[in-house]
């Protein structure tokens, strides 16, 4: 065999970087975890239907961007929070189908009933 055939190995060693991992940013998955967990308990005590929504999202984003060091890290699970937020959109839930008793059935803008005389 001739040298010319063969193929010039291109690679220089001097050129080669050896990868390097990029730093965690610990301070923004601390946030997360806070609002995920919080959202429900927000939801749940101020019967608001719109927080139990946003709970339930942004817990299952939580949920399904969370490493290997956040599973290490963190004192709760992501799916318990993903539970969490599940039930306290039930807990907002709760009333239509299951009405309180002695609730009035009228509407609130309706006419007011006559004074006595």
């Amino acid at each position: 065999m001739d040298s010319t055939t063969k193929e010039k190995d291109m690679r220089q060693p001097d050129l080669i970087i050896p990868y390097q991992e990029p730093a965690a940013k610990g301070d923004n998955v601390e946030f997360q975890s806070t609002i995920s967990s919080t959202l429900p308990m927000a939801a749940i005590f101020l019967r608001n239907k719109y927080i139990g929504w946003a709970a339930v999202v942004f817990s299952i984003q939580s949920w399904l961007g969370e490493s290997e060091e956040t599973k290490k890290s963190s004192s709760t699970p992501g799916y318990f929070n993903v539970g969490m937020s599940l039930v306290s959109l039930i807990v907002t839930y709760l009333p239509i189908f299951l009405p309180q008793p002695g609730a009035k059935q009228g509407s609130p803008t309706g006419v007011p009933a006559p004074l006595p005389a």
